[in-house]
């Protein structure tokens, strides 16, 4: 059968990989109902479609932290891609930069930030969780920014693993071939078995809950990379970053496998982009599908946004080929998108492109006589 969007690539994916793996992937925290808003949420935004505009020509490049990139559209961190197929997070490494865009590694990969960067020329961004072994997090920035890596993304919103159900009946633990290979030297790589989820023993064992925004100013004092805060949901801890030195921000609920009953991210999008007031680029993740979804992001002020599951689903399914699929399909959509509002560059998509349920006056229920 033709795959003929992103999300069919999630059943095809359920099929192929054993339980524990697919639910770690799919899963999100609780009651999951901050996983289905984060998608439910786009389809509370409709088009004002500009017409009779000369289509004929679209550029959709655009430039983050001032490299130049063939869409809007990058790869966000996603743990463990080994698990999804053996190529793993080479794979992502050769669908990005054929796509010419940014992947994220994340610090849980099973590929070193070393291996990744043996794949080739290509932009890619470190994503970060800090350890309470300060100098880790100082040994593995410093190997990022060796192996050509070009920001790091700094998650904010792990002081403790979201309670993740699905991982905790699976009795979650990486499978005993595979590590977390940014730590194997630092005997870090292995996660124990454990009673419930052994990724969120790993966590309260290593990742350090006390991080604030004084290790935002101390990571500044040990690379000179530029610093994404990402896990930023209201205008508060925006205006917060900046002051912090933040390069930019990602609006993220971490694919909603931490806090539940979060909104959507495309619903505290608006908020960070005003209060962020253009100092920094605000970016988005969570929830994007489809081409009308980047455009969405794009209208409500994202300079970008990154995708997660779509890329380890399609990697489970077909590999690199599956990775390299899902970018194309979703740059083919935005750039319909484009043309069919009339926007033939992202600086002309504006807030007037859509209309957001909340911008409706909602009619008061009448009250019972």
């Amino acid at each position: 059968m033709e795959i003929t969007n992103v999300s069919e690539y999630e059943a095809i994916a359920k099929q192929k990989l054993p339980k524990m793996v697919f639910d770690y992937y799919a899963s999100g925290a609780e009651d999951q109902w901050t996983l289905h808003e984060n998608r439910n949420a786009f389809s509370r935004i409709l088009f004002r479609p500009r017409i009779l505009i000369d289509v004929s020509k679209i550029d959709m490049t655009t430039t983050v932290l001032g490299f130049k990139i063939s869409m809007p559209i990058m790869i966000a961190p996603t743990a463990m891609q080994k698990m999804a197929h053996p190529e793993g997070e080479y794979a992502t490494a050769r669908a990005a930069s054929a796509a010419g865009t940014i992947m994220t590694l994340s610090s849980w990969a099973t590929s070193s930030v070393e291996e990744v960067a043996s794949t080739g020329p290509g932009i890619r961004f470190f994503q970060l969780y800090v350890y309470k072994d300060r100098h880790v997090v100082a040994q593995l920035v410093r190997r990022a920014e060796r192996a050509g890596f070009k920001a790091i993304a700094l998650t904010v919103d792990t002081p403790r693993l979201g309670r993740r159900e699905a991982d905790i009946k699976n009795r979650f633990t990486l499978p005993p071939f595979l590590t977390l290979k940014n730590f194997e030297g630092l005997d870090l790589g292995k996660m124990d078995k454990s009673d419930d989820s052994g990724l969120a023993s790993y966590v309260a064992g290593q990742i350090d809950r006390s991080l604030s925004w004084k290790d935002v100013k101390w990571l500044q004092t040990i690379t000179k990379l530029p610093i994404l805060v990402k896990g930023v949901l209201t205008a508060e801890d925006a205006r917060l970053a900046v002051q912090a030195g933040a390069a930019g921000i990602i609006v993220s609920n971490h694919g909603a496998r931490q806090l539940d009953y979060v909104p959507a991210t495309i619903m505290a999008l608006e908020e960070v982009v005003k209060a962020a007031q253009g100092r920094v680029p605000v970016f988005l993740d969570g929830g994007v599908r489809r081409g009308t979804d980047v455009f969405k992001a794009l209208a409500l002020g994202a300079s970008g946004i990154f995708i997660g599951r779509p890329v380890v689903f399609s990697l489970a399914a077909e590999g690199e080929a599956g990775v390299r699929k899902v970018l194309q399909m979703l740059h083919d959509e935005f750039e319909l998108t484009m043309a069919l509002s009339g926007c033939r560059s992202l600086n002309e998509i504006t807030r007037n492109h859509i209309v957001a349920d909340w911008d409706l006056p909602h009619p008061r229920p009448l009250p019972r006589l």
